[in-house]
């Protein structure tokens, strides 16, 4: 049991950090609001310092209002990473990994709406 708690919480943590690095480059691929990898410049190039052009619903808020849809993406990761059924590691960490775009899309049509990011 321990050890299967222990296992399920490194796998949650690979998929964590998976979203954690590539969530701008997510970001970017939704919105197409022009954010790059953390290793380009991030932000540097986003829409919200263009005057006058919808800005990025993730970006817009600041940085307390990007860790929303983070966290968001990341507890159904978590939920996919302890479901208590048993799983192959490899079909856990795969489908806790899977999640991302699939939650990360869910959660970026429900911003792009609220905000009327794509009218």
């Amino acid at each position: 049991m321990i050890a299967r708690r222990r296992r399920n919480t490194v796998i949650f943590a690979a998929a964590a950090a998976v979203t954690s690095l590539f969530f701008i480059d997510f970001c970017a691929a939704v919105f197409r609001c022009g954010c790059v990898s953390l290793w380009r410049g991030a932000i540097a190039h986003c829409n919200i310092h263009t005057a006058g052009t919808h800005h990025c619903p993730w970006c817009a808020h600041g940085m307390a209002a990007s860790v929303i849809p983070w966290a968001l993406i990341v507890a159904a990761q978590a939920a996919v990473s302890f479901l208590p059924r048993p799983m192959h590691p490899g079909v856990r960490l795969a489908s806790a990994v899977a999640v991302f775009p699939v939650a990360g899309g869910i959660v970026a049509v429900g911003y792009g709406l609220a905000t009327g990011y794509w009218r």
